[in-house]
């Protein structure tokens, strides 16, 4: 698409280029998987916050981690469900609405990061020092380290973003399905250097201090199960410790795909698909992995299938 002419602050979305034949059916499936995400989270969190014995700093963490995963979802699906509906003529946003969508997705993104590492040194303390866990890792602790985890990631977010809207707007067409930094200081012609510098601190410091606390938190978990030579303990190391990390792994490699992909302009359209996959396929795995681990929440699955069962039968 061709940059406009609209005038003001209005902008273009770019569309993601989908055949007649496969319209509906990826409507029909994003939509069904944004259901899944808002029900499946929220009824998460409802649950951990009604049952007693769930209000653990694990599960008040998990929480944390459902209520980002419906905002993140929220930002993106709703917008590009919208859009698949209207015409190009249509598909437009305003510039400030653009930034503050931009700031919102970042803001998911590295709190995922932050609320992650909070988790595995959640982890850390239940395996290393089983004794001090409860002394460590009260309830006042957990709301503490939430806190710090949502304020880092919004200031860094914040100073991101503001660095591209100071910026002056030459372009009317955002690149991408919806509105992000990259998307955002491409619409300037300006000399972006600053944000290139500040992107690249912002993304060594948020992936150093990310990959480097996580690496280290399950290094010397690993080394305290090699000591201990003890079965119960390495057992719950794994059950606990695998969820995490298979969350972790794929965040990392979703948000390493779209920035490498950001750098080939050619292969626009498989950056727009990975960004939304990005923005649904981690809360699913969320929901579903962290779910199933709390067994109030399996016992409830079982009762209800049993319930199916028994009523197919009396059919």
């Amino acid at each position: 698409m061709e940059n406009s002419t609209f005038g003001g602050d209005i902008l273009v979305l770019e569309r993601l280029k989908i055949t007649s034949q496969s319209f509906i059916p990826a409507f029909v499936l994003l939509l069904l998987v944004y259901i899944f995400i808002i029900v499946s989270n929220i009824g998460l969190v409802v649950l951990i916050f009604r049952s007693r014995s769930l209000q653990q700093p694990m599960y008040l963490l998990v929480c944390n981690m459902s209520i980002n995963d419906v905002f993140g979802a929220t930002i993106v699906v709703p917008q590009v469900l919208r859009d698949l509906l209207i015409s190009d003529s249509e598909r437009f946003i305003h510039y400030i609405d653009c930034a503050v969508q931009a700031l919102c997705v970042h803001l998911h993104a590295s709190a995922s990061h932050t609320v992650l590492m909070i988790m595995a040194f959640d982890r850390y303390v239940a395996i290393c020092s089983p004794l001090r866990y409860a002394a460590i890792m009260d309830n006042q602790m957990v709301v503490t380290l939430s806190v710090v985890a949502w304020l880092v990631a919004f200031v860094l977010v914040v100073i991101l973003v503001g660095l591209s809207v100071r910026l002056s707007r030459c372009r009317s067409v955002v690149s991408n399905l919806f509105c992000d930094n990259a998307s955002l200081f491409k619409l300037s012609c300006e000399s972006v250097l600053v944000n290139n510098i500040y992107g690249l601190g912002y993304t060594v410091l948020l992936l150093g201090s990310s990959i480097g606390s996580v690496t280290l938190t399950y290094l010397k978990i690993a080394v305290v199960c090699i000591r201990s030579k003890s079965n119960v303990l390495n057992s719950k190391a794994l059950q606990t410790c695998a969820t995490h990390l298979a969350v972790y792994v794929f965040l990392l490699v979703s948000g390493f795909i779209i920035v490498i992909l950001h750098r080939f302009p050619q292969l626009a359209d498989h950056r727009k698909v990975a960004s939304v996959m990005g923005h649904v396929v981690l809360p699913v795995l969320n929901a579903v992995i962290y779910g199933l681990q709390i067994k109030e929440v399996r016992q409830r699955i079982m009762a209800l299938f049993h319930n199916n069962k028994v009523a197919l039968r009396n059919v």
